[in-house]
């Protein structure tokens, strides 16, 4: 049924559960998995400054963002995203998925819609951080998103009460 899984995974405690599933659906279908993760300020461990998020709005008067902290900030979000990409597709290749993975630079549902059109993809598994009211408001709703605009189905796992904790 379906035959290619694309994973949307960030560096949030729900990418974790959302890819484990993903893997016990693409052992059980054959299926082969793509990962993606969108290098944004939409991602909670973004060291991008004055990003949506609600805790970064305030800047102190006088604060100053030094660029060389920020690119080094940066380079580390960046690589940290990556070996998490190369941990999973490893582990879900040693588990017999054929799996590969994408990083990239963007706005996270759009990355995600893109890309599973451009790999064909029967199914999207994304996780949702259960954002509502202003928050989601200010942030959007990346699941949301991929739920009006993805060219496939769409599975969105919502966070258990255990991870809201």
């Amino acid at each position: 049924m379906y035959q290619k899984i694309l994973v949307a995974i960030d560096n949030s405690a729900i990418s974790n559960t959302v890819f484990k599933q993903a893997l016990d659906l693409a052992k059980v279908m054959q299926s082969s998995m793509l990962l993606v993760h969108s290098l944004s300020g939409e991602d909670e461990s973004s060291p991008i400054p004055l990003g949506h998020r609600l805790d970064s709005i305030y800047w102190a008067p006088g604060t100053e963002i030094n660029l060389e902290t920020w690119k080094a900030e940066w380079r580390r979000y960046e690589a940290h995203s990556l070996e998490q990409l190369q941990q999973l597709a490893g582990e879900a290749n040693a588990a017999g998925v054929k799996t590969e993975f994408r990083q990239l630079l963007g706005r996270p549902g759009k990355v995600i819609c893109t890309v599973a059109q451009q790999w064909e993809a029967d199914l999207i598994m994304m996780g949702s951080h259960g954002r509502s009211g202003l928050t989601e408001m200010m942030m959007g709703s990346v699941s949301n998103y991929v739920m009006h605009q993805a060219p496939c189905t769409v599975l969105v796992l919502k966070p258990s009460k255990l991870m809201c904790i």
